[in-house]
């Protein structure tokens, strides 16, 4: 509870949620002795989707070779601590607590948004415990981010970037291009994924004005699945046979080649402390290892599942963007074996109908669901009205999660699978509600 306070306050020193700018996080760092300039080697993660699952596998790989990683990620699904592991563990409620406390006492009531004090509060516990490497998530963008404070990291790493927040990063692929391709920094290499060809215009011309050697899915690297159930992962160095991701979904193998790649960049340059190799036993092992809670993931055990038949399933999946919804169509179609049943909520400011025209269709039945808690939730009602826009006929609201499960076991030919998706805040509420 005392945590909770603190976050409330932290909250309550700015007007708004989001106010992009480097100003106030850069006076706050300076005043707590600029811990940005005392990190480990930073790689520097931002896109649109996929970057979650990317630091998720960048630290499995980092742990499997006997390194420690420090992760700072966001938004949480269940607890704060989530979004700061410090060398690999994350902290406690009293080393939380105080943390937050002097960061707070430092700002001293000077505006300052919530993610930039929380960003702050991060690299400071970042630069004061060793580890060999720092992963750093963007929030929101890239070039105004409050993570874009290291001037020099050990690498910068490109997720598939599409349409979202376009309030803030502008309503042209080209302009969100050029809002992530922010993090680039003069000299420092960048792995970017396969991107449309508007977006890779756009890298390819930062790459150049800065001297950064842009490395590229399809041209720097490559990644296919074998039939055997594994990955063959070909850059320009080196060829590694490894294991399929364990997170599920086509698109994890995308994910992993991302991360891979970016390893090879660090241990070709022998940056300091990496000189250790990862031959492909240790990369295996971090492959079999990599874990990311409401990234398609299935729930086996809670609440909610005692509430399902035998043979039926429940999956989770935060991704909130039509990106992310055409990757879990394409995804779901390889679900042949059971009708697909799901549970839908997402928030008003979202791209509701660009999400449900990629995935509602997919749907036997659908029911929505308001996220509990959050203000900016599109109603049940106007969410399943959204869906039957999208031909998904047999739409309908829902009081709750748990009303929406009792009624589609009671509707659905079983066995069946139902997927809970649309937005991380309902994944967030759902995996605190089911244990």
């Amino acid at each position: 509870m005392m945590i909770d306070a603190v976050l409330d306050r932290l909250t309550r020193l700015h007007p708004k949620v989001i106010d992009l700018s480097l100003d106030r996080v850069l006076r706050l760092l300076a005043s707590l002795g600029n811990p940005q300039d005392r990190l480990p080697p930073v790689i520097h993660v931002a896109g649109t989707n996929g970057k979650g699952s990317t630091v998720a596998t960048l630290r499995a790989l980092f742990e499997a070779a006997g390194l420690r990683a420090h992760v700072y990620t966001s938004p949480h699904l269940v607890r704060f601590a989530e979004r700061i592991r410090i060398a690999g563990m994350l902290p406690d409620d009293a080393a939380l607590l105080t943390l937050l406390e002097e960061v707070e006492a430092a700002n001293d009531g000077a505006p300052i948004t919530f993610f930039e004090v929380t960003t702050a509060a991060a690299l400071l516990a970042f630069a004061r415990v060793p580890a060999e490497i720092c992963i750093l998530e963007t929030g929101l963008g890239g070039r105004l981010d409050a993570t874009n404070v290291v001037e020099r990291p050990a690498a910068t790493v490109l997720t598939p970037i599409a349409m979202d927040h376009q309030q803030f990063l502008g309503g042209r692929i080209e302009a969100i291009a050029a809002e992530k391709a922010g993090i680039m920094k003069r000299g420092v290499a960048c792995v970017t994924a396969r991107q449309g060809r508007k977006v890779i215009k756009v890298l390819e011309a930062r790459s150049s004005e800065l001297g950064v050697p842009l490395i590229q899915e399809g041209a720097d690297f490559f990644v296919r699945t074998t039939g055997d159930g594994g990955l063959l992962y070909q850059g320009r160095t080196v060829e590694w046979s490894l294991p399929a991701p364990v997170l599920a979904g086509s698109f994890q193998a995308r994910n992993a080649a991302l991360a891979l790649a970016a390893v090879e960049r660090l241990v070709r340059l022998a940056v300091p402390p990496l000189f250790p190799l990862f031959p492909e036993a240790t990369l295996a092992r971090g492959m079999r290892s990599v874990e990311w809670p409401a990234r398609l993931q299935r729930l086996r055990r809670g609440p909610l599942l005692d509430l399902l038949p035998e043979g039926w399933e429940l999956w989770l999946d935060g991704g909130h963007n039509p990106h992310a919804a055409e990757a879990l169509a394409q995804h779901a179609r390889t679900w042949r074996d059971k009708p697909l049943a799901g549970i839908f909520g997402i928030l008003a400011t979202k791209d509701v109908d660009g999400y449900l025209e990629q995935l509602a269709a997919r749907f036997h039945t659908l029911r929505t669901v308001s996220i509990p808690g959050e203000a900016h939730s599109l109603s049940a009602e106007d969410a399943a009205a959204a869906a039957v826009r999208h031909f998904c006929l047999d739409a309908k609201p829902a009081d709750s999660v748990v009303a929406a499960v009792r009624d589609l076991v009671g509707r659905v030919p079983g066995p069946a699978r139902i997927l809970i998706c649309g937005s991380l805040y309902l994944a967030g509420t759902v995996l605190a509600e089911n244990g």
